[in-house]
């Protein structure tokens, strides 16, 4: 089937067993939330929500929540595309006239990245006055802000230039036709916007509501900077897309959105944005942020509002991300001829754990790769990198620790980088847009033998009981292979912490880690979410040894990590006891 809008594809999944309709009245404020993320995790279809209470349009939700809707948007599953996208551009070095016959379906793709004047845009089919109000804006969190766009799509162009860029930026509804802005550091509408202000220009922008999933994945994709967006989602979909001016500004916005808002942001005007519950699983903080003001409000007939709802994972986050990183992730082989593959993980928020499988062609060339990764682009703002030899698959995450018990040495193997720039969503530091990062080297080393020997292994019910007897603030802990012990700790992490790596007895694990106990620390995915998103490298990680010679650190023995929530960190996200117990009473009701 053709697919060039979200309606296109409701449509579809719809024929496909993959939409249900939810005609009961449902509140945008939790309500659809809680929905939402209930559907996601028993792998419920996505879904339609026909009556909103206060709004004049529909809501769509969890359209690409599950590996098989994806796979149904690209038209085939995205580690193939991601496979066959580096297998072209290789062959492509240099170009040869044969290329286009010996790849035809990856010819076309090419082809369909320039886009295509719209006669009849159905995106400006109604021309309204902007009343955001309208709108089935979502409230997720109990502490957010206020209502927020979740899925926008934001086109901006570079004043100097002239070149586009569409990224995905929350906007806080503050009124009928006033939202926030959030650019986060290293977004191209943040860059966009820092050229308007320096060369003094009016700075118009659109966003569309409600894409074609082509286009949507393209938005969340983490591309090169100045690598365009729709032309990418022209690959991704195998054909052109639409694109037509504006009605209200002189910019180009896409012609088969459900929604489109466009106005302006003013160059000197900042406002109060957030909190918001974010996919780290916490609030993030509030903070002053540029202001979207809209003009116009352009849609479609019988337009469709889209709405994601980001926390703690799995979210449908998880979908998009996994799926943009399968197609996107083997392209840094033309830049790192090393790299063999890398996986950075939903679990963590993506940004707060990358693993990089590497051919290591001299020693400590896997260091040398992690610090290049740390300065490009959107990996930047990775905070932990594991590297991995060639034979591990950065996926598998007990492979990645069984790698570090075998190879890492701290003294040799771990490197933390202080006071550089962050996730604008961290907030281990308790410093916006500035943190710490790490490295560890879990890479083989042929021919090195100046790694300690292992001492004698205990059982993993040996080491989690001889975990709990040392300390009785811990409540339980969890043995994941040989390398990792995760505990459960009341109060004064730091502490228990310290304790077990001063104990000459306790022997086993290479790394242990003391997390809050909200943390489910015998689910791997929740364990991951509970490490990695709340320690700050350079204030909560200690060695059994460490010292300075000179400015130089020195570590040896275990490591280990206070990942427990602190005070000062953002509350995690909790809905509200009433919403539960009203989704719990309407369930069955909801999809009948």
């Amino acid at each position: 089937m053709r697919i060039d809008s979200l309606q296109d594809f409701l449509r579809y999944l719809e024929q496909n067993g993959e939409l249900a309709r939810v005609k009961m009245e449902v509140d945008s404020k939790f309500e659809a939330a809680e929905i939402s993320i209930r559907a996601l995790k028993e792998g419920k279809p996505a879904i339609l929500f026909e009556n909103v209470k206060g709004a004049k349009f529909p809501l769509a939700m969890n359209a690409l929540a599950s590996d098989k809707r994806i796979e149904m948007a690209l038209g085939k599953d995205p580690d193939q595309l991601g496979k066959e996208l580096i297998t072209f551009m290789e062959a492509a070095m240099p170009p040869k006239p044969s290329l286009p016959f010996k790849y035809p379906d990856m010819a076309k793709r090419f082809f369909s990245t320039l886009t295509k004047r719209a006669c009849h845009p159905h995106s400006q089919e109604n021309v309204t006055q902007p009343d955001m109000n309208s709108l089935p804006v979502i409230t997720c969190w109990p502490d957010d802000g206020g209502p927020f766009v979740t899925l926008p799509q934001v086109f901006t162009y570079d004043p100097h230039d002239g070149k586009r860029n569409v990224g995905m930026y929350r906007m806080q509804v503050f009124d009928a036709n006033t939202t926030g802005m959030h650019w986060q550091i290293q977004k191209g509408g943040g860059f966009h916007f820092y050229q308007a202000k320096k060369l003094g220009k009016e700075f118009e922008i659109a966003v569309a509501l409600g894409t074609d999933p082509a286009l949507l994945l393209a938005t969340v994709a983490a591309l090169p900077e100045g690598l365009d967006e729709v032309m990418f989602s022209g690959f991704l979909r195998g054909r052109r897309t639409r694109m037509t001016k504006g009605k209200s500004v002189s910019i180009r916005v896409p012609a088969d959105a459900e929604f489109v808002l466009e106005g302006k942001v003013d160059l000197n005007e900042l406002r109060m944005e957030g909190p918001f519950g974010d996919h780290f699983g916490h609030y993030s903080n509030a903070s002053k942020f540029p202001v979207f003001h809209i003009n116009t409000i352009t849609h479609r007939n019988n337009a469709v509002y889209p709405a994601t709802v980001v926390g703690r994972p799995p979210m449908e986050d998880k979908y998009l991300g996994n799926s943009t990183q399968q197609i996107l992730g083997p392209l840094i082989k033309l830049i790192h001829h090393e790299i063999n593959s890398l996986w950075a993980y939903y679990e963590a928020g993506f940004h707060n754990l990358l693993v990089v499988s590497i051919e290591e062609r001299y020693r400590k060339e896997a260091m040398k790769t992690a610090l290049s990764i740390m300065g490009e682009g959107q990996l930047s703002l990775t905070k932990c990198i594991i590297t991995v030899s060639s034979d591990v698959d950065p996926r598998d995450f007990s492979a990645v620790l069984r790698a570090v018990h075998e190879n890492y040495d701290p003294h040799y193997d771990f490197l933390m980088i202080p006071k550089v720039p962050l996730d604008t969503l961290d907030f281990t530091s308790y410093k916006m847009n500035q943190g710490s990062k790490m490295i560890i080297d879990a890479t083989k080393s042929p021919g090195v033998s100046d790694k300690p020997k292992e001492s004698a292994r205990k059982s993993k019910e040996e080491v989690e009981a001889f975990a709990k007897r040392i300390d009785n603030r811990i409540t339980d802990c969890k043995l994941y292979g040989d390398t990792l012990l995760v505990m459960i700790v009341k109060e004064g992490g730091k502490e228990v912490v310290r304790k077990l790596l001063d104990n000459p007895d306790f022997t086993g694990p290479k790394i242990i880690a003391a997390v809050s106990d909200d943390v489910d620390i015998h689910s791997e995915e929740q364990a991951i979410w509970g490490l990695f998103t709340r320690f700050d490298a350079e204030r909560d990680i200690e060695f059994t040894e460490q010292k300075l010679i000179g400015i130089s650190p020195i570590f040896k023995g275990k490591m280990g990590i206070d990942a427990t929530w602190k005070p000062g960190y953002p509350a995690p996200l909790v809905m509200p006891d009433e919403i539960m117990s009203r989704v719990d009473e309407r369930w069955d009701a909801y999809w009948k």
